[in-house]
């Protein structure tokens, strides 16, 4: 570790003594494995800014983190004595770390306003916060005032004041209409930065009734408004032309103070007509241009970053043709303290002198004062090793267990600043961070450079020596650096070798070895050369290169120093570049490079294009084929083949394709080998053993390829052991106690000489014991018998032949047969979550009694009954969920409500299923039940209707009982009023009286448990209109029947069919109504309606009259029993309603109306006789005091729009209108009203009239700055775009 001196100066005898002992650190490495063990104090790594101000809407959260080893402990104080954090509930500080989170819902945020500090401690030291200063953001209403309209004459200076109230942090201010457009801004009219708005000369177009100025909040999102401010400009009187005149600042100088690091800001507005330009100068200096923006049309002057150098005295000038005028502003530049040398965190060993510095500057001159672990330092215990001298702190001779953490504090009357820096005693042994056996390549005649970082305390001393002999010192050749590297100015090949270096101090030395190649460099030896070629023809660069034979080179071409281009008419080869078919487009700078991992070199010729001479026409042909194929440089591997090209056919030879025959392994059949590029005429070929080669070359050009060359004589190589092994190696169990190994055998060209076996080797994994083994000839897998259930296994498999064995094998893992899980999950625990849902928690099992891949587990879960039903009642369908992976617990969805379950688990492998945990029953809580079975409507009358209904199928639970929702419906499909009807349990039937004739009504029947009620059932029915009653003939003195009996017989035509009832005494499950048109021979139609007493029948052609009657049939029956047949007839127009122009109410309303109307004509007509004020008095009225606007009501009905039972309930306003106190619905005429842009959404407006909602993207209230205010509200959405 480079750990750096730091040298002092300037205290004395004393101190320039202690400097040859002087030792300075930086902190730990960061390297894991240092730090691992390492004790170190506690360091602040994160904490809140300063000054912290918070919304009060959200949650406090002050940020203290820190590292040491051992992990810090954290305390806080609040305004300088100790806060309990445990005490106050509202207060949470996060595990691990110091950071608070208070909770300031439903609190007063005040109460945890003030100053807080955050200590972490661990036995090392202490390393205390910033002082946080902690403030709530506000945003105080404006005070209430009336604003006086403005008369001014054309042509005079005017100032219209904000005066925005103060808010944390000040709001931003903009000025803005009645209709909320921003006003323009210009030269002439301009907005100063404490938001008054400035006009250098007034002009009849500024007159208007609404300058409005706006402030908006950012932290707590609202925006509150001024009163609108009236202007008028009269004409009468105008002020002439005249020359400038400071309007702000006025005189003739002012002063600015600004703190280093701000922004200065200066503004000047000058009044004049016409209105003058503004410009900046400064005395002495020109203005920094990269820090410096004029703004406001020149009247605002920006110096960003400002330093002590941007004092002085600037000039604005303001100007305009009838003269100048200027103003100076004198500015002064002050300081918050400000770092020069922070203190640094020491690392020092026993008897080791460290030196702490705090060096600080500012404006005036920070005071500096010292702590240790957060007690000042001259209240710590005394250490006579420690002195003190203002800005610098000197620890002789320190001695273990005297780590601490000291705090150096800088304050001025702007500010302070503090850091902490630990010293760390310790006494380590040295350790070399500098990876082992690294390996460092240079070029001959570069520097070379070899690393030996250390750590360790005391600082290691780093001795270098090479070839473990030779020891190193500084030199000409030769430089140790003081964080251990080792520099070779200029590295020759003798400098190659193995290297050592040795880290020591007083506990021990560790020494690190390494590498150095010295590579010879990169030189091209033959450039390409300048070529002239003519257009359509081929062009050659040559580029021939010696390199370090170690290194592998890469040759890269470019065309006037970029890419090639994408065209296959640039060929390269190894050492050459082709250009085929020239085109003009290719004139320009060929390149070449040669590339290593260390060096390259380069070298470039030029290429020009000329015309082609006329030839006469080209036939282009695919080429002859290569002739004379020659082998020569034969080795065991490799052999040389040469030949002669054959003709070209005018379609220059792209490529030469060479071919082998293998006459042992596969005669008549020639595989492609390599290809070379179209210019080469010698190919190097790798060869295989025991093989017997003959080889062929195919020329291809831009038309084709040629017919193969006649063979080369045939070369054999000789056998020798396999270069390889078979791949794909595989170990499966198929069966418990076995395990199949595969893999893909070596091909006859592979096996590299006769009798190719193959030495199949396994064995238990992670157990001490020798391989088994087995060879195999001709066969792809090897069965192993008598392993263990699903263990894993090292397999490999190795090549040899008659010449030896192929390479070491690669050692692979399979695993055995699987069989069976032994045993089932333990611990089932069931949680029932709701009616429907449930999670199911298990123990996993032990891995050796899963025998195989634990796939998962399956749950096997089945409804047994329900909690009211008895054993047997309920057919039980079981259900499945596999949980992947060694999972432990798991959510069984779609539970039946109030019903008992049960469930065992079983473990999956890829055998199968083990055995199932022992069954576990649990109950589903109730539910909200189903809806009821069926819901009819029997027996309707004039003025009743009787329904009967059936339980539901799930009740779900203890049924407690029904509720009965049922409203009539008019001719228009408008809904009446609701009324409300409660039933028990055992209540299935119920007559309704009191009801409207010929009316239909719609019923919601929903049954309910203790849980609530369920899902409505709903059906519609007629009261019953025109009545024709039909009793059935009953001889006299005779007995009915027994059996089916029908009574009474009802009919009624509504608008939506034909009404049928009856009376039904029998027990027949099939019941029907049939009907047919009087006196025709069609059959008659008929529609079910089991269960019911009446039925509508829909369809029916007006006009018409149809034969009904009610039949009774049972399969177990032959007898069929029927009423008799009714007349019904359709009316052709059938009557919807009564005249609604003949009743009294409507003629009634009708009138009221027209009254309302004509008191409306004369107040209009009054008010227009005034003078024509109308519109303005309107939209002065609407600015007068927002608080006498009504509020909008929040009750969510509709007001012009009302449904039928609104007649019967309280009249309630359209959402969002207002409402006075009398009742009655006003709106406000003025079309410029702020209130018409509202819309009465909710979110719109605080209860003090500020914005809210939309803006902020928030609905809560803000509780904290009271309920008055004097502005009108206002929407959000027109101002979006400027804020």
């Amino acid at each position: 570790m480079d750990r750096n001196r730091n040298w002092m100066s300037g205290f004395g005898a004393v101190l320039l003594i202690l400097m040859s002992h002087v030792s300075s650190a930086l902190e730990v490495p960061l390297d894991p494995k240092v730090l691992e063990g390492l004790p170190q104090p506690p360091t602040i790594t994160l904490q809140s800014p300063k000054d912290y101000i918070f919304d009060p809407r959200e949650n406090i959260v002050i940020h203290c983190e820190a590292k040491g080893k051992p992990h810090p402990s954290f305390s806080w104080t609040r305004n300088g004595t100790h806060f309990d954090v445990e005490k106050d509930s509202k207060v949470l500080m996060k595990p691990g770390s110091g950071t608070l989170v208070i909770d300031i819902s439903g609190e007063k945020a005040e109460a945890y306003e003030g100053t807080y500090q955050c200590t972490a401690h661990n036995d090392h030291g202490t390393a205390v916060s910033n002082s946080i200063v902690i403030r709530q953001s506000r945003s105080p209403l404006w005070s209430k005032e009336r604003n006086e309209a403005i008369v001014v004459q054309m042509g005079v200076s005017l100032v219209l004041q904000c005066r925005p109230p103060a808010g944390l942090p000040p709001p931003v201010i903009f000025w803005m209409d009645n209709n909320f457009q921003r006003l323009p801004l210009d030269k002439r009219v301009s907005q100063a930065l404490n938001g008054d708005l400035y006009f250098s000369n007034v002009l009849p177009e500024d007159s208007r009734p609404d300058y409005i100025c706006y402030a908006r909040f950012p932290h707590t999102q609202t925006i509150q408004q001024k009163q609108p401010i009236s202007v008028t400009v009269l004409n009468n009187s105008p002020e002439g032309e005249h020359r400038p005149g400071f309007m702000m600042p006025l005189g003739t100088t002012s002063t600015k103070m600004v703190l280093r690091g701000e922004t200065l800001e200066l503004e000047c507005i000058a009044e004049g007509l016409p209105t003058p330009d503004i410009s900046w100068q400064k005395d002495g200096a020109e203005l920094p241009s990269s820090r410096m923006s004029v703004q406001n049309f020149q009247k605002t002057l920006k110096i960003s970053d400002v330093n002590e150098g941007d004092a002085g005295d600037y000039h604005c000038t303001a100007s305009n043709k009838l003269g100048t005028t200027h103003h100076v502003i004198k500015v002064t530049v002050k300081a918050a303290p400000f770092w020069v040398s922070a203190p640094r965190n020491l690392i020092l060993a026993p008897n080791e002198t460290g030196i702490l510095t705090c060096r600080v500057n500012g404006e005036p001159k920070p005071k500096i004062s010292w702590f240790v672990n957060g007690v000042p330092i001259e209240n710590a215990p005394e250490d006579r090793s420690r002195k003190v001298d203002d800005d610098t702190v000197i620890l002789s001779n320190v001695q273990s267990g005297s780590s601490a953490v000291y705090q150096c504090n800088a304050s001025n009357e702007f500010g302070y600043l503090m850091a902490n820096a630990f010293v760390n005693v310790l006494a380590e042994p040295p350790r070399v961070l500098t990876p082992p056996n690294r390996v460092y390549q240079v070029i001959t005649n570069t520097p070379a450079l070899l690393h030996c970082a250390s750590f360790g305390s005391p600082i290691p001393t780093i001795t270098w020596f090479k070839d473990s002999q030779i020891s190193i010192k500084n030199g000409d050749s030769y430089v140790i650096h003081e964080n251990g590297t080792l520099e070779i100015n200029v590295a020759q090949t003798v400098n190659s070798g193995k290297y050592t270096c040795i880290a020591t101090n007083n506990l021990g030395l560790k020494e690190n070895h390494m590498t150095l190649e010295v590579k010879e460099p990169t030189r091209i030896l033959k450039q390409p050369e300048y070529k002239v070629v003519q257009r359509g023809m081929s062009a050659s660069f040559e580029c021939k290169v010696k390199h370090d034979p170690s290194l592998i080179p890469v040759m890269i071409w470019l065309k006037d120093n970029g890419d090639l281009p994408d065209d296959d008419r640039f060929v390269v080869g190894a050492e050459s570049l082709t250009v085929k078919d020239v085109t003009d487009g290719d004139e320009g700078t060929y390149t070449c490079i040669m590339n290593t991992t260390l060096d390259q070199d380069s070298a470039s010729a030029m290429l020009t294009v000329v015309e082609a001479t006329p030839t006469p026409a080209i036939v282009y042909e695919k080429p002859d084929p290569p002739t004379d194929l020659e082998l020569t440089d034969q080795t065991e591997r490799s052999v040389q083949l040469t030949w002669i090209p054959g003709d070209e056919h005018n379609s220059p030879t792209q490529m030469f394709l060479v071919q082998y025959e293998d006459l042992l392994h596969g005669p008549g059949v020639w595989i492609n080998l390599t290809e070379v590029g179209g210019t080469e005429t010698t190919a190097r070929l790798n060869l295989s053993p025991y093989v017997y080669y003959s080889f062929r070359v195919l020329a291809i050009n831009r038309v084709g390829a040629s017919q193969p060359s006649q063979p080369s004589s045939q070369y054999r190589t000789n056998p020798a052991a396999p270069d390889e092994n078979p791949s794909d190696v595989q170990g499966v169990g198929t069966e418990p106690g076995n395990l199949v190994i595969s893999w893909t055998p070596l091909t006859g060209f592979q096996s590299n000489g006769p009798n190719l076996e193959y030495r199949v080797l396994w064995k238990r994994k992670d157990v001490d014991e020798d391989w088994s083994s087995k060879n195999v000839a001709n066969v792809s897998q090897f069965v192993v018998t008598g392993t263990t259930t699903y263990t894993p296994y090292m397999i490999k498999i190795q090549a040899f032949n008659d010449y030896g064995s192929g390479p070491e094998p690669k050692v692979f893992t399979g695993y055995s047969g699987e069989d069976l899980p032994l045993s089932a999950p333990d611990n089932v625990q069931i949680m029932v979550h709701n009616s429907t849902l449930a999670e199911v928690h298990w123990e996993p099992v032990s891995s050796p009694s899963v025998r195989g891949k634990l796939q998962g587990y399956k749950v096997y879960y089945s409804r047994v009954r329900g909690l009211h039903e008895t054993e047997g009642e309920t057919e039980q369908q079981e259900q499945v969920l596999t949980f992947s992976g060694n999972r432990s617990e798991g959510r069984l969805p779609g539970l039946q409500p109030y019903s008992l379950y049960n469930l065992t688990i079983r473990v999956l492998n890829n055998k199968g299923e083990g055995p199932p945990s022992p069954n576990k029953e649990f109950d589903t809580p109730e539910g909200v039940p189903g809806p009821p079975s069926f819901l009819n409507v029997i027996n309707p009358g004039l003025d009743s209707l009787t329904l009967e209904w059936g339980p539901p199928m799930k009740n779900n639970g203890r049924l407690a009982g029904y509720t009965l929702k049922y409203q009539p419906v008019n001719n228009t499909n408008e809904l009446g009023p609701v009324k409300v009807k409660n039933f028990l349990a055992n209540e299935t039937i119920i007559t309704l009286d009191n009801l409207n004739s010929s009316m239909l009504y719609k019923f919601y029947l929903s049954a309910k448990t203790i849980k609530g009620s369920g899902p409505i059932i709903t059906e519609e029915a007629f009261t019953a209109m025109d009545t024709i009653r039909t009793q059935p003939t009953v001889e006299t003195g005779k007995v009915p029947p027994v059996g089916p009996a029908f009574g009474t017989v009802n009919t009624s035509v509504s608008e939506e069919g034909a009404v049928i009832s009856w009376d039904y005494f029998g027990h027949h499950k099939n019941v029907y109504v049939e009907y047919i048109v009087e006196n025709s021979k069609e059959d008659w139609k008929k529609e079910l309606v089991n269960g019911s007493h009446w039925h509508m029948i829909k369809g029916l052609k007006p006009g018409t009259s149809y034969r009904v009657r009610v039949v009774a049939r049972d399969p177990a029956d032959p007898t069929v029993h029927s009423t008799d047949e009714v007349l019904v007839t359709v009316p052709a127009v059938p009557s919807r309603q009564v005249d609604i122009a003949t009743q009294g109410w409507f003629i009634g309303l009708m009138c009221a109306i027209a009254l309302l109307i004509l008191v409306l004509l004369i107040v209009c007509f009054i008010k227009r006789n005034k003078g024509g004020k109308y519109p303005v008095k309107e939209k002065e009225d609407a600015h007068q005091d927002p608080e006498i606007q009504p509020m909008k009501e929040d009750d969510g009905t509709f007001g012009e729009y009302r449904s039928m039972e609104s007649d019967t309930e309280d009249h309630k306003p359209l959402k969002g209108s207002r409402t006075p106190s009398n009742g009655t619905v006003r709106r406000d005429e003025s079309d410029d009203s702020l209130v018409d842009y509202g819309e009465g959404g909710d979110g719109q407006f605080n209860e003090d009239g500020s914005f809210i909602g939309q803006y902020s993207g928030k609905k809560e209230k803000d509780t904290h700055e009271g309920n008055e205010s004097s502005e009108a509200p206002s929407p959000v959405n027109a101002m979006n775009s400027f804020v």
